[in-house]
């Protein structure tokens, strides 16, 4: 059933959504008062859980029509932009929450990678590999993802345990990072949606790679199989989208701060590593993109669940890092970007796994199988160091 040309079952979590904001705004001060009980606190987490939970997958469904609208990669851009940005709402949610969480960011950024990078992208990879056979992507596109992690981990969560801060940026080196953090994303998307746009696109097969374009050219390479945005799309069905993408996320950024208190809460009550609050962050923004890449692998497109997986990560780098590092300057919070040795090992692991995954040009069942082995060990040495 549809109501103007909009299925109901977008309406439903859209009015859910919005009627779980005003029931928050009105009661949850008093339903989150101290002193919370445990009862009260599962109670208002599940409500909470479950409404952004569906809520980012109506984010995920609009940015999809508007993937296929405008084609790759501004499609999958826009659906990676509009998820991490509510990672980055819920993550700067918790910073100014009342409890102290100097290592949410740091944690966020470190759990994300290892679920995108190691459990979703080695799902993708096995289950694509088991439904086709080795898939084929585009190599320079994935390097260059790989390249963005390496630089931007390496100088967020790496450097900080080599300067004089203990984890720490001084307030001169985080406006620094803080600003050539965001500058570098920033030539990264504009590269990525304009020169350098074929190196993200899915190549024919048996080609490997999309052609380079003539120098004098000013459009894509006639080789691309997923050409430009459509420029005569139909304009009412993408402002549609657009409008109602919107209408989801802005209910994920009134609740953010209510499942913050929760999530706070449950952690300090439960005794839990306080690197969990970052994993449950990444499990419920992720959670919809996630399944999407599995599905593109599925679908036999590796490329789009790269551009999925490993542009998800440099955006959540790319735009977490500046906002929480501001964030603590402007509040003077204490924020440790700095993450632990046996973290730091994960990383390293992580980036010459996947630099050796990506860097030929078809994807073996092997390498996603070790990924996911990767992962497993993370999640035990999160309860277990």
């Amino acid at each position: 059933m549809r109501v103007n040309g909009i299925p109901n079952t977008t309406w439903l979590k859209l009015g859910w959504a919005w009627l779980v904001v005003i029931a928050f705004t009105v009661c949850g001060g008093t339903w989150l008062a101290e002193p919370l009980t445990p009862a009260t606190a599962a109670a208002c987490f599940a409500v909470l859980f479950f409404t952004i939970v569906a809520a980012s997958f109506g984010v995920v469904h609009e940015a999809d029509l508007l993937a296929h609208k405008l084609g790759e990669p501004y499609g999958t851009l826009i659906l990676t932009l509009s998820i991490v940005s509510i990672e980055v709402i819920l993550i700067a949610s918790v910073l100014l929450g009342p409890g102290e969480f100097p290592t949410i960011g740091r944690d966020s950024i470190f759990a994300v990678m290892m679920i995108i990078v190691n459990l979703v992208m080695g799902i993708c990879v096995i289950a694509g590999g088991l439904k086709h056979g080795e898939q084929e992507f585009n190599a320079q596109g994935a390097n260059a993802y790989l390249s963005m992690i390496a630089l931007l981990t390496g100088t967020a969560l790496v450097l900080p345990n080599h300067l004089s801060g203990a984890g720490e940026f001084a307030p001169l080196q985080a406006w620094t990072i803080a600003a050539v953090t965001a500058a570098l994303y920033a030539v990264f998307l504009l590269l990525q949606m304009r020169s350098e746009s074929r190196l993200f696109i899915q190549p024919r097969p048996g080609m490997m790679a999309v052609p380079a374009r003539a120098k004098a050219s000013t459009s894509p390479p006639q080789d691309s199989p997923q050409g430009t945005p459509a420029a005569t799309g139909d304009r009412a069905a993408i402002l549609t989208s657009s409008l109602l993408l919107l209408g989801m996320i802005i209910p994920i950024v009134l609740l953010a701060h209510h499942l913050a208190i929760v999530i706070d809460y449950g952690v300090a009550t439960a005794g839990a590593p306080v690197a969990v609050s970052g994993v449950l962050i990444a499990i419920i923004v992720f959670t919809p993109e996630s399944l999407t890449a599995i599905k593109a692998a599925l679908n036999n497109e590796m490329q789009r669940a790269i551009n999925l997986c490993l542009g998800a990560f440099v955006s959540t780098v790319g735009l977490t890092v500046p906002a929480v590092l501001v964030i603590g300057l402007i509040t003077s919070k204490q924020v440790v970007m700095g993450i632990s040795p046996l973290e730091t090992v994960l990383l390293a692991l992580t980036l010459v796994l996947g630099m050796l995954t990506f860097n030929g040009q078809r994807t073996p069942v092997m390498q996603g199988a070790m990924h996911l082995a990767l992962f497993i060990t993370y999640g035990f040495l999160l309860f277990f160091p």
